[in-house]
């Protein structure tokens, strides 16, 4: 297994720096000129040529985008990923500040979407074609054909606006002193609405993958010894239906972080997401690269987290 990761690391370096290399492309191509948002859109019309050209040398904008990016990604391997074009604070130092809170909706939304998702989808299984499959296929389908941000502007309309219970943005009251129980009123609309989202995605899947092993002969084994159902269900149905549950999930934990961009955006919750957003009307490529670098690096420990996964849950897998 050691072996096995060390080599996954290794092939994970060059498709690395290819995540980055084609995402600083599509920066580097995109329309806009960076300029016009650094210095403001009346002084770039004010502004003789020359004077804007010196903005693009100080900026290093004048040269080519390939050359930019292997300014970049040299500096990024030994730490420094630069400042960005407003503000006096490194990019580093700004993605350090905003992980904790994408992280801690991330991990809420993840654990809410897993408790309801994965039950439903057992319940579903066991109750194949029932009305109550129907309908909770419906709420499933219903949960995933809804645009989030939708949701969250009526979660704060009701919740916040009409009943009153519910902060509308940020992770703290202003003026207040930390509490946990703040904190969580803040949380609790953001991570409702990307939870159960997903919840929709793991439901299906879960009834998908316990429908193919209930009538397995193991199960139907299990059953015969006179064992109890739960303990047919838990410890050899739903064991078993992991697999294809393990990839979901960890492909989904990167996804997660897109959707923080929307939810976080609508309840001004200060993590990675609202960063990301700001840093993309502003076209503030030392930020959005920053994320990048991020994104891409949740994207192969996921995938690497679901190889080491598939062992754990089934001793047949061996990596050599």
């Amino acid at each position: 297994m050691t072996k096995y990761i060390i080599q996954r690391v290794v092939v994970s370096i060059p498709v690395f720096f290819g995540i980055t290399l084609i995402v600083y492309a599509l920066f580097a191509l995109s329309p806009g000129d960076p300029v016009v948002n650094i210095i403001g859109y009346s002084a770039f019309v004010e502004m003789a040529p020359e004077e804007v050209a010196k903005v693009r040398e100080q900026f290093g904008l004048n040269d080519p985008w390939i050359v930019r990016y292997f300014r970049w990604v040299s500096a990024a391997v030994q730490g420094d990923l630069g400042y960005p074009y407003k503000g006096s604070m490194s990019v580093a130092d700004q993605l350090a500040e905003r992980f904790p809170p994408t992280l801690l909706l991330m991990g809420a939304s993840l654990t809410l979407a897993l408790l309801i998702g994965i039950p439903m989808g057992i319940i579903m299984a066991l109750k194949p074609y029932s009305l109550l499959d129907y309908i909770l296929t419906v709420i499933a389908f219903v949960n995933l054909s809804i645009p989030s941000f939708f949701v969250g502007l009526s979660f704060i309309y009701i919740f916040a606006l009409k009943l009153d219970l519910l902060p509308t943005y940020g992770m703290q009251t202003i003026g207040e002193s930390f509490s946990l129980l703040d904190r969580v009123r803040h949380l609790i609309m953001p991570a409702t609405i990307l939870g159960v989202f997903n919840a929709g995605v793991w439901a299906r899947y879960t009834r998908t993958s316990m429908l193919d092993v209930l009538h397995a002969d193991y199960v139907t084994t299990a059953r015969a010894k006179g064992l109890p159902e739960w303990v047919v269900i838990i410890q050899h149905a739903f064991r078993n239906s992991l697999l294809p549950l393990i990839t979901i999930v960890t492909i989904s934990l990167p996804a997660l972080l897109g959707g923080a961009v929307i939810i976080e955006t609508i309840f001004q919750w200060p993590g990675m997401g609202m960063l990301g957003y700001r840093a993309t009307t502003t076209l503030d490529y030392p930020i959005l690269m920053g994320i990048t670098l991020v994104s891409a690096t949740m994207i192969l420990v996921s995938n690497l987290l679901a190889d080491i996964l598939y062992a754990v849950v089934d001793p047949r897998i061996r990596y050599n």
